[in-house]
């Protein structure tokens, strides 16, 4: 083989290129908030408290890195919402209890099987 000879300063041969991750590496996540966000959703229907706490580490850790999170917001969202939806379904549904024992009943103080009372208007 003959030898190439190149002129002063000039490298002798281009820089490699980067090898390719291994199939199976870990790759690394670029936004670190996103499985949080998903995780808060999925808890914004059955833990809201919990929810509410993960959806805004999730939405803080994305936004320190720069990225949105949508579902962390939806789970932040829900977690307030659904609460209170619970609360006034609670309230109606114990309204219409109460309606429903008086039905038939002259106006006044009874007392139920439980020793609770009622009024009935």
């Amino acid at each position: 083989m003959s030898e190439v000879n190149y002129p002063e300063g000039t490298p002798a041969a281009p820089p490699a290129a980067p090898a390719p991750p291994a199939a199976g590496a870990p790759v690394a996540a670029t936004n670190p908030g996103r499985t949080l966000g998903i995780v808060a959703f999925i808890l914004a229907f059955f833990l809201q408290l919990f929810g509410l706490i993960l959806g805004i580490v999730a939405l803080v850790q994305s936004r320190n890195a720069g990225y949105k999170n949508p579902l962390a917001v939806w789970a932040i969202i829900l977690s307030i919402v659904l609460p209170i939806i619970g609360i006034i379904l609670a309230i109606v549904i114990g309204f219409g209890a109460v309606n429903a024992l008086c039905d038939g009943q002259a106006p006044g103080v009874y007392e139920t099987t439980t020793g609770s009372t009622v009024t009935c208007p």
